[in-house]
């Protein structure tokens, strides 16, 4: 068997020796993971409210362009 100096296999699925390295982070990352995704999706929310409680009314809109035959 030749040496491999990867953490994957002729598949690419992770060998053994990377997922022991992955092992002690796996909580830390999914809850980073978890608060960044609910900042993204908060502020997603909060801007879309802010957007839709916008009242245009005292924007003047110009009338139809005059057109010329």
């Amino acid at each position: 068997r030749p040496f491999q100096s990867t953490y994957y296999d002729h598949k690419m699925r992770a060998q053994p020796a990377l997922l022991r390295a992955r092992a002690p982070y796996i909580v830390k990352n999914t809850i980073t993971g978890a608060a960044v995704c609910t900042l993204v999706i908060s502020i997603y929310a909060y801007t879309i409210r802010a957007i839709s409680q916008d009242e245009f009314e005292d924007v003047v809109v110009p009338d139809e362009p005059l057109k010329r035959t």
